[in-house]
């Protein structure tokens, strides 16, 4: 039985290693992520806080897509990419077989995504046994904007442009509801200048200085809800599949000052200007 058990292991390691060199290839060509997201990484780009103690909890396995520190011995799926990691991955997968109860393994996280700090072999071997569930010391950390497993990196860099943006306008905390998404790789720098050319024309009209966060709330307000509003009532983002509202307030910003520059057009108001470009895509 002994000898049965250590071949059936081992198989399972070189199926596990066979997979992960068919992801690798597949990510090649395909140009979807396969690394293990870092934490280090994570946490340098989105500034985020803690990590708070949660306790002992019950995790989906295919929500773990992070690392610590050995995000380069496996990839996305928790397959071993290295050979030398054999050893306490079969031991582990032995365990698995024998039911053998194993400590949890120690988390954390951020967003939706969680990071193992310790129990990488652990995670590995649930993942290949199908299991769904796995017992894990959970550390939270604090972060301003989501992310989820299947995060890609330039995803990454919109949301480090968001955690900027919101660190200078505070629009989260300003206005708790607002969840401002982009796909547009320069979007959050580009609706900063939005900001910046609307707290000037307000300060013109009011003939007063204009606080930074009396111009963000304004420009939320007047300018952005409005088209947003447009938008949700007119059901275009269904014609624009993997946009976002976010990404059509810019279009329909660069529509009106196309139209402002090369026809003479005057600026409209921003709900105007979103039933006329909704109008041209029709």
């Amino acid at each position: 039985m002994s000898d049965e058990l250590d071949s059936r292991v081992r198989s399972d390691f070189s199926r596990a290693r066979f997979k992960a060199f068919l992801n690798g290839v597949w990510a090649a060509i395909s140009g979807q992520p396969n690394r293990l997201l870092s934490y280090d990484e994570i946490k340098e780009k989105l500034h985020i806080g803690g990590p708070i103690y949660r306790g002992v909890q019950t995790v989906r396995v295919d929500q773990i897509a992070g690392s610590l520190n050995r995000y380069h011995q496996f990839d996305r799926a928790f397959l071993p990419t290295q050979d030398d990691t054999s050893s306490r991955w079969i031991s582990v997968n032995r365990a698995f077989y024998q039911d053998v109860s194993l400590p949890p393994v120690v988390l954390y996280k951020v967003g939706q995504v969680y990071f193992v700090v310790d129990g990488h072999h652990r995670v590995s071997v649930a993942r290949e046994q199908n299991q769904e569930f796995i017992d894990a010391e959970v550390r939270e950390c604090a972060t301003r904007v989501n992310i989820t497993p299947n995060i890609r990196a330039e995803d990454l860099e919109i949301l480090e442009d968001k955690v900027h943006f919101l660190e200078r306008t505070a629009l989260d905390y300003l206005r708790p509801g607002a969840n401002i998404k982009l796909t547009i790789p320069d979007g959050f720098e580009r609706i900063l200048e939005h900001i910046a050319v609307h707290r000037y024309f307000m300060g013109l009209d009011l003939k007063r200085d204009i606080t930074e966060q009396e111009a963000v709330t304004h420009w939320y307000d007047t300018v952005y809800l409005p088209i947003v509003q447009v938008i949700r009532e007119s059901g275009v983002l269904e014609d624009f599949p993997g946009k976002t509202e976010g990404d059509l307030y810019l279009w329909v910003l660069d529509h009106q000052h196309y139209l402002a520059q090369t026809e003479g057009q005057p600026l409209q108001p921003p709900a105007e200007a979103a039933r006329d470009f909704i109008e041209e895509q029709d």
